[in-house]
């Protein structure tokens, strides 16, 4: 049924659904062989052991990815949500031993800073109308200055009590699975449900279409674009809670990188960086394969350099992909 309908089809739109065919059962089957190569280069790969090491990697990975998802929707981009996961962590560390406060008024806090951080960014894209890049890259170095300064350059701990107090969010269990999967796991089905359900999720996907057409439409465009940042904001600074939670101890670098590795996720899960087109279910399928593909390189011996190489290969092969893709539509 399907092929007789393919082939009645004129050629560009056998293109298309062709595209899309292979892009959505093609993430699934890229990960499947991934792990059999896995399994094959190194029999540790299928220990219980490791593979909690993969998923709490595909958690990092997908929670800031989630946020990036977001804001490329809207056909934008944020350099700056690794700066925003180290500036986080310092400032949660510096709360937790010089002051007071409970832990959970510190984590509160670092979750209000990200979004800080996130509406800096939103208003001076969609009032200040400065290029997502632009504005990103900027928030971006003084991010990761601010971080230096705030910690003059050095790593801070948690004290011992305080870890002991919030520690099993990065390394704690429940049900024999790691805590930051299952926020991994509740922050996606939100998201995901927004995206499919609610007016706000037609509104992002609207406006990474076509701008013009949703203002016309009543849409209310500079709002919703701020908010995707302001989102990616929280995102990163949830992050960074897992980041200090998990190690006990802060860093200024902490996230470095991290945004291209967001950003490399979000498109290796199909988002189109031109905006309009992507899923929450792509982005998981991203970070999954990230994390996988992460694992079986360190397995395999190969230096942390050579996999930045591999990473960088994959995001111009996925783009290279979303461009034939656009030219067939």
């Amino acid at each position: 049924m399907a092929e007789e309908f393919l082939r009645a089809q004129p050629a560009q739109v056998r293109r298309v659904v062709l595209f899309r065919f292979v892009g959505r059962s093609g993430l699934l089957g890229v990960l499947v062989l991934l792990c059999i190569l896995a399994a094959v280069i190194s029999p540790s790969f299928l220990q219980l052991a490791n593979l909690i090491n993969v998923l709490r990697q595909m958690s990092l990975y997908g929670i800031v990815s989630i946020g990036m998802t977001f804001v490329i929707l809207t056909a934008g981009i944020d350099l700056s949500v690794g700066s925003t996961v180290g500036i986080v962590a310092i400032v949660i560390t510096q709360i937790v031993n010089g002051t007071s406060l409970p832990p959970w008024v510190a984590l509160g806090i670092g979750v209000i800073v990200g979004g800080l951080v996130g509406a800096v960014n939103g208003l001076g894209i969609a009032h200040g109308r400065i290029p997502p890049f632009i504005m990103t890259l900027g928030i971006m170095v003084m991010g990761r200055g601010l971080a230096m300064t705030l910690a003059n350059g050095e790593p801070i701990s948690l004290s011992d009590s305080v870890a002991l107090t919030i520690g099993w969010i990065g390394n704690g269990f429940f049900l024999g699975i790691p805590v930051p999967v299952w926020i991994f796991a509740s922050i996606a089905l939100l998201a995901s449900f927004t995206l499919r359900y609610a007016p706000y999720g037609r509104y992002v996907y609207a406006i990474g279409s076509s701008r013009e057409a949703s203002r016309l439409s009543g849409i209310p465009v500079l709002s919703v674009v701020a908010s995707v940042y302001i989102v990616n904001g929280v995102l990163g600074a949830l992050t960074a809670i897992v980041f200090v939670t998990r190690l006990s101890v802060a860093e200024p670098t902490a996230g470095t990188g991290l945004e291209l590795e967001a950003i490399a996720t979000t498109v290796i899960g199909g988002a189109s960086l031109f905006g309009g087109e992507g899923s929450i279910s792509g982005t998981i399928l991203g970070a999954a394969i990230l994390a996988v593909l992460a694992n079986v390189l360190n397995l395999a011996g190969v230096t942390p350099f050579t996999q930045q190489i591999v990473t960088g290969a994959l995001i111009i092969i996925a783009v290279f992909i979303e461009m034939l893709k656009e030219r067939e539509k």
